[in-house]
């Protein structure tokens, strides 16, 4: 394996070092924790797949730096509690891409679909490190509900727990839906509706869809359109019917749903 010019990540790290240290750092940085830090570090990567889904490069590659900063940052915080570095964190994760694909880095290796492959190493390295036999183990609990809901029904799937086609899906939802309107007590209501949002999440993934982008590019719509509301009605909106707001929001979905005008509409 023929080494690539690395990028030079030690400045970051120095920086680090230098406001975590205890006599001269920043009082704020020398205060966190690995758990104070824990929810930028989802914000970051959350950041990260907006400015992907906007196609800002710009502002990709800035997000992708905050991003790093936060591997920094509790790579810092590791070594200083005398765990790991910076550079054990890059080394581990080398080690680890090239140990996940012999098809490309073994011996006369070929380049094809190495899926199922990247999926029996990365079982075996997981049975080394966790003794739970169990399918689901490794799915972290601290995932997005979403996310988690999506990784234990594909776990669940290869043991060949799952629905034949979308069918079963679609009827499963149906069925939650049923039970949740049949639901009286409150903590009835919650546990049939989480009930009913796993269940969409499953016919998701039969679909092949993604259920975070999907609802992340729903509450885009509602949040255009719901502007496109308040700036028809003006500061009279709070005071229409719903009735009145029904129809505005009819408009802008109309709106929404035309486009951009064609260049003979627009001559």
């Amino acid at each position: 394996m023929s080494k690539a010019s690395p990028a030079d990540i030690m400045p970051l790290a120095q920086v680090m070092a230098q406001l975590r240290d205890p006599d001269t750092g920043c009082p704020w940085d020398i205060a966190q924790d690995f758990a104070s830090i824990a929810p930028y570090t989802i914000e970051e990567a959350y950041e990260v797949a907006d400015a992907i889904e906007r196609q800002d490069m710009d502002a990709l590659r800035d997000e992708l730096g905050d991003l790093l900063l936060q591997v920094a940052f509790h790579s810092r915080m590791a070594e200083q509690a005398g765990h790991f570095g910076l550079q054990d964190v890059v080394d581990a994760i080398t080690a680890k891409m090239v140990r996940r694909h012999p098809h490309v880095f073994g011996e006369g290796a070929r380049r094809e679909d190495g899926h199922a492959q990247w999926e029996a190493i990365k079982a075996a390295e997981r049975a080394e490190k966790d003794p739970d036999p169990s399918a689901l183990a490794g799915v972290a609990s601290a995932l997005p509900a979403l996310l988690r809901a999506e990784k234990l029904q594909k776990r669940a799937a290869r043991t060949g727990f799952d629905w034949p086609d979308t069918a079963g899906a679609v009827n499963k939802i149906l069925e939650e839906l049923e039970e949740v309107r049949s639901a009286v007590t409150q903590q009835h209501k919650e546990e049939e509706i989480g009930d009913l949002l796993f269940s969409v999440v499953n016919l998701a993934r039969h679909l092949k869809i993604d259920p975070e982008t999907a609802l992340r590019k729903a509450n885009g719509k509602f949040d255009r359109r719901f502007r496109a509301m308040e700036n028809m009605a003006g500061d009279a909106f709070v005071t229409l019917s719903l009735e009145e707001k029904e129809a505005l929001w009819q408009r802008a979905k109309r709106l929404g749903n035309a486009g951009p005008p064609s260049d003979e509409a627009s001559a």
